[in-house]
């Protein structure tokens, strides 16, 4: 079965000193790296997906901006895809569907944040989209969120997110784990 890589949104603004930070952004980027590493390896179609804010009071990911820029541990090589998105859903006013179809893949690995929302959109409409999914959770990163007056903190959000992906949407799995039971 024919795999991708997708790196989504690995961007400056969500490391520390950005307009975003996420928690464990630095650790979710260098395992995402290793997954980078072993489909460049493998010759493996990869996709970075990169996220422009719309509208001029973007808080985070503001069009040329430092913020904005795939982050340095992930850059694009010279024929890596970039696909440039406005919302969280990296299928949605994309390319990326029709690529992966041409491409012949049939499988997607997906790394990147945030857990809860554009890892989780994207990995959604994959499945819908009829590709076998895999998700690596230690290569993902997500955020403390506020519910009825309450935080939740990201480590909690990020296990909710995964184990209902991990429920019907993809295999989930960490990085070892991938790096020695699955082919690129």
């Amino acid at each position: 079965m024919k795999s991708a890589l997708l790196l989504i949104d690995i961007q400056n603004d969500y490391f520390p000193g950005g307009a975003m930070e996420l928690a464990g952004m630095n650790q979710a980027a260098a395992r995402a790296q290793e997954v980078l590493a072993a489909f460049r390896q493998a010759r493996r179609p990869i996709f970075h997906v990169q996220h422009l804010a719309l509208g001029p009071g973007a808080a985070f990911f503001r069009p040329d901006s430092a913020g904005v820029e795939i982050h340095a541990s992930v850059r694009p090589l010279p024929g890596e895809a970039v696909v440039r998105k406005h919302y969280p859903n990296a299928f949605r006013d994309t390319g990326l569907l029709e690529v992966l179809q041409i491409t012949g893949v049939e499988a997607v690995v997906i790394a990147g944040a945030m857990s809860h929302m554009c890892v989780d959109a994207t990995t959604r409409a994959a499945f819908d989209y009829g590709f076998t999914c895999t998700v690596i959770h230690d290569a993902c990163a997500s955020r403390d969120l506020a519910f009825e007056g309450q935080t939740i903190p990201a480590a909690q959000v990020h296990g909710a997110f995964m184990a209902a992906l991990g429920m019907r949407y993809a295999t989930v799995m960490g990085l070892k784990e991938f790096l020695a039971v699955c082919p690129t």
